[in-house]
């Protein structure tokens, strides 16, 4: 609990600085590699608390800060309705999930009702890919 609590602090300070700086020259990523929900899936109904598991095909998964060609950390955008700004880190709030430190899941609580997630791989720096790096939309309803 208590690396999960400092992870997000260090995330919220380098979204910060980061949001401050000019925008930031994007990374390349190769044009096959798709990122996509495994589970659960579109239209399922959800506990209030239930786990979202990454897939990614094409490329590798690393940490923030580890700088590896064709590799990037997983974001989950929960009930966003426009994109991260290119040449910008993505932000991290409650829309926002930050995965880097590398997992490729996530317990997730959501307050009942219908809600959207999708993924976005970022580069090193939390910035999208040059062609951005998204899962399809889903919806999930939750308990």
């Amino acid at each position: 609990m208590k690396r999960a609590f400092l992870l997000a602090i260090l995330t919220t300070a380098c979204t910060a600085a980061m949001a401050a700086q000019p925008v930031l020259q994007a990374t390349t990523r190769p044009s096959d590699a798709k990122v996509y929900i495994v589970s659960p899936r579109d239209g399922a109904t959800v506990p209030r608390t239930f786990t979202v598991r990454f897939g990614l095909r094409g490329m590798g998964v690393a940490p923030a800060g580890v700088e590896r060609a064709d590799t990037g950390h997983h974001h989950l955008l929960i009930d966003v309705k426009t994109l991260p700004a290119a040449g910008q880190a993505i932000p991290a709030d409650a829309h926002h999930r930050h995965f880097g430190g590398g997992q490729t899941e996530t317990v997730l609580t959501l307050s009942p009702g219908t809600h959207t997630l999708q993924l976005e791989l970022a580069d090193s720096r939390h910035v999208p890919f040059a062609t951005p790096l998204l899962s399809r939309k889903i919806t999930v309803h939750v308990k």
